[in-house]
């Protein structure tokens, strides 16, 4: 099984606050998109995720990093892990230590206010809540709503970085587009379904008397020459 990097987000700010590594390499070695790394890098994202060091958890060597600092396209590689631990298939809601509970409404807020796609029973799922917590919090009706300070349950260590990558996955496919709103040209799957209105005949045509009409061109027929003058 390959190896898999631990926390890419918060290797990637380590890697940019720590490295002269180019964009593209800490992208590539994080899966990250390239203009992620350089949001990272002006301080537009990952603002409240904390630094993680790829070498001191074993993920990465400083001879690696001085190969990639070194050459531009080079591709940096993940270590391999010295122990292996098998993945479990967890069931029911995730257990949080109690070190960590006191940090679970701080980690509610902030997946409340950055991924407001997500469902309470996935958030349940990411940090081992309740339901009402989450509608508490949700609603500042929680009891100690004025000192919750937002925070990366990443970071946190509530869960991974892969947990939360996959629930707001799933959350984005559930959602449909925004119907067009004001002004804007409807959507081709619409225009395809609509009929089109029938044209009305004009008002003349419609109230048009065949026996006027030969009338008139028989009074035209039958003047002469002198009634013109």
């Amino acid at each position: 099984m390959a190896s898999t990097l631990l926390m890419p987000k918060a290797t990637a700010v380590w890697l940019v606050d720590n490295t002269a590594l180019s964009f593209d390499q800490i992208a590539q070695f994080c899966t990250l998109h390239p203009l992620e790394v350089k949001a990272i890098a002006d301080g537009d994202s990952a603002q409240g995720i904390k630094g993680m060091d790829p070498v001191i958890t074993g993920q990465l060597t400083r001879e690696e990093i001085a190969r990639g600092e070194a050459d531009p396209d080079y591709r940096l590689k993940l270590s391999e892990p010295k122990v292996r631990v098998p993945e479990s298939k967890r069931k029911g809601p995730r257990y949080t230590p109690l070190s960590k509970r006191q940090d679970r409404p701080n980690a509610i807020l902030w997946l409340v206010r950055n991924h407001p796609e997500l469902k309470d029973a996935q958030i349940s799922r990411l940090v081992g809540t309740t339901k009402s917590t989450i509608e508490q919090i949700r609603e500042r009706r929680h009891w100690n709503a004025a000192n919750l300070v937002p925070m990366d349950p990443v970071t946190l260590g509530l869960c991974s970085q892969i947990d939360l990558d996959i629930e707001v996955q799933r959350a984005s496919k559930g959602r449909e587009p925004a119907a067009p709103t004001g002004d804007t040209l409807l959507p081709a799957a619409l225009t395809e379904r609509l009929t089109p209105e029938t044209e009305k005949p004009d008002r003349d045509e419609e109230e048009l008397d065949p026996n006027a009409v030969f009338a008139k061109l028989s009074a035209l027929k039958s003047k002469t020459p002198d009634d013109e003058e």
